[in-house]
């Protein structure tokens, strides 16, 4: 069953109304060659300041985890596009740790190749025989000598200045027929009951990343674009999928419960990496400001009476024949 953004998400009244703050990451390990301290954290050093988070440890564990939160968010399905992807060639864009290649890979064994492209070298040296990784920027003119078959993109807000573009280039760089999926949350948290208020420390966060966002040029909430850019690229027919991922154990749903406490744990665990860089060096706040902030943030995601929710679409969009 695939959740709809229009049915409500029912709330377990049994679950307790607060929790401890745990951790339950995991991670793959990495080979980083190029790097630069600051705020504490590891960030990249290829094409500095294009991706405003690190790209240390923790932030792998959390990357992994959210790979996971989508995973189950689908159904337990790695794309939604209608394809089978037995000889494919493949680009993953914004590869991060790896894992969805990966996994795809091990899903699909008869996939021809997976290419993963990201900023940082933070994947396996090992992989698969049909699992290349490569690191570059997407943005760049593309060089591919022969097309893919399916391109797959999520998890981009905040690392892409012009959206349009590196959609078109997708569409070029697709064979006729072939089709791009894009994964992306609406970056804007609500809950369905008004437990969640405005002036919320969680809807403060977002409104600051979106702000910040804004003002470097690279939109943290493209969610609501993306099937305007798709049409405009010229791809047809457009299938567009609206699921909910609530934040905490509150949902009464079995598979919105996992979903939801492994969104408590990113959100708790990765609020410092949020707003590290783009809180102090592009809003100006002080780190005093920041700390109040990510402990509020903190609190509040540990609380299950403030049934926190956001939007996840995916849209595949197929290049005409």
């Amino acid at each position: 069953m695939l959740f709809d953004c229009a049915m409500p998400v029912e709330v377990d009244m049994d679950e307790p109304a607060s929790l401890d703050t745990a951790s339950s990451c995991t991670s793959l390990g990495s080979s980083v060659q190029k790097y630069e301290y600051k705020h504490g954290r590891r960030y990249h050093g290829y094409h500095a300041g294009s991706y405003n988070f690190p790209n240390d440890k923790p932030e792998q564990d959390r990357l992994d985890m959210v790979n996971h939160i989508y995973y189950r968010i689908l159904n337990n399905r790695f794309f939604l596009a209608p394809i089978n992807p037995r000889g494919m060639k493949i680009l993953d864009i914004g590869t991060g740790t790896g894992i969805w290649a990966l996994q795809m890979a091990d899903e699909y064994p008869a996939i021809r190749m997976i290419v993963g492209n990201d900023l940082s070298p933070i994947q396996p040296s090992w992989s698969p025989e049909n699992v290349k990784f490569v690191v570059d920027d997407v943005e760049k003119d593309w060089v591919e000598r022969e097309p893919f078959d399916f391109i797959h993109c999520r998890y981009m807000a905040g690392s892409i200045k012009d959206w349009p573009r590196l959609i078109r280039q997708c569409y070029q760089n697709l064979k006729p027929g072939g089709w791009l999926e894009l994964q992306e949350s609406s970056n804007v948290i609500y809950s369905e009951d008004d437990s969640l208020k405005p002036e919320s420390y969680m809807a403060r966060m977002m409104d600051g990343l979106i702000e910040a966002g804004e003002k470097i040029g690279r939109t943290m909430n493209p969610a609501p674009s993306m099937e305007k850019w798709v049409e405009d690229a010229g791809f047809k027919p457009i299938h567009k999928h609206n699921f909910k991922i609530p934040v905490g154990s509150w949902p009464k749903d079995p598979r919105l419960k996992e979903c939801g406490s492994f969104m408590r744990v990113n959100i708790v665990e990765g609020v410092e990496a949020f707003t590290a860089s783009l809180f102090t060096e592009v809003l100006g706040w002080t780190l005093e400001e920041v700390q109040v902030l990510n402990t509020g943030v903190r609190n509040e995601a540990m609380r299950n009476d403030i049934h926190a929710i956001f939007d996840f679409l995916v849209l595949a969009a197929q290049k005409p024949h």
